[in-house]
């Protein structure tokens, strides 16, 4: 295959170059400087001079807080970006893997989402995603929607660094206990999402599928893991939503059930502490 992956600067974008694909595709790693996604013109350029037949998307606008103040920017990216890869894989007949979030549901869940469960965003962040979402359908080109949480990895920015850099400075931290959801390594997310595109059937699975690491977790018990496996000497307390305001509101329960894209492709889904130690093996290796 040629395969055209965006964002590639990003957290995913960076885990697809450590996993890679398979040796006998030719990868094409783009973020903004080598392609605009929001301009449809030079998508359709690059796709039909590279003879793009699959588009793995990790372009997206993750400032959740920000998108409040800057809807327009996160709907670009998020929506208007993501309907211009959908028409021209539509055009080209290319298969497009969009990655999207649990952002799109309000949290008021008691049992992990299904790819089925009523969506319902409560913020820019989640509307626009979901935007991103119905762009793809309404295409009708040949699209997987895989939508994840949590996301963290050694590159870039992401809660994990976040946690043991304040707690080396502080010795001790606040961090919310009220929002469960599943913590989810980029790099077993881009091993998912290379053994869907491996499946022989690829294109008869198409459709909407939930990954993160397996389990359940809030912030709090995460950053208690994030410093005991550290080996940080800092003290956690947990704190609710109310007493850590910030502009966007969180889903308070965000597990996602993984049941349809280990029975439809057979991923593995590695536990969320074991994950973890593996990316702090990285972190600090």
């Amino acid at each position: 295959m040629n395969i055209l992956v965006t964002g590639a600067n990003g957290q995913l974008g960076q885990a697809f170059k450590k996993v890679g694909f398979s040796a006998l595709d030719e990868v094409f790693y783009t973020d903004v400087e080598e392609l605009d996604v929001t301009d449809l013109g030079a998508v359709e350029e690059f796709v039909q001079a590279n003879e793009i037949d699959t588009i793995v998307n990790c372009a997206a606008y993750t400032a959740v807080d920000r998108a409040e103040e800057e809807p327009e920017a996160a709907m670009r990216i998020n929506r208007n970006a993501v309907a211009n890869l959908a028409e021209v894989a539509a055009k080209e007949a290319c298969l497009l893997l969009h990655v999207s979030t649990d952002y799109v549901f309000d949290g008021s869940a008691a049992e992990p989402y299904t790819e089925r469960s009523p969506v319902n965003p409560q913020g820019v962040y989640g509307k626009t995603k979901l935007a991103g979402e119905r762009a793809i359908k309404t295409s009708g080109c040949l699209a997987i929607v895989v939508r994840t949480a949590w996301l963290y990895s050694e590159f870039g920015h992401n809660f994990v660094k976040t946690i043991r850099k304040a707690a080396r400075e502080k010795g001790e931290l606040n961090v919310v206990a009220d929002q469960m959801g599943a913590p989810t390594y980029a790099v077993d997310l881009a091993r998912a999402v290379v053994r869907i595109l491996d499946s022989a059937d690829v294109a008869d699975h198409t459709g909407i599928y939930h990954y993160s690491n397996e389990g359940v977790c809030s912030w709090y018990d995460f950053a208690v893991e994030i410093v005991r496996q550290s080996g940080i000497a800092c003290r956690i307390h947990p704190v609710t939503t109310d007493q850590y305001p910030v502009k966007a509101k969180r889903p308070a329960y965000s597990v996602l059930d993984k049941a349809k894209v280990r029975k439809t492709f057979g991923v593995e889904v590695p536990e969320w502490r074991e994950a973890l130690s593996r990316c702090l093996q990285e972190m600090e290796g």
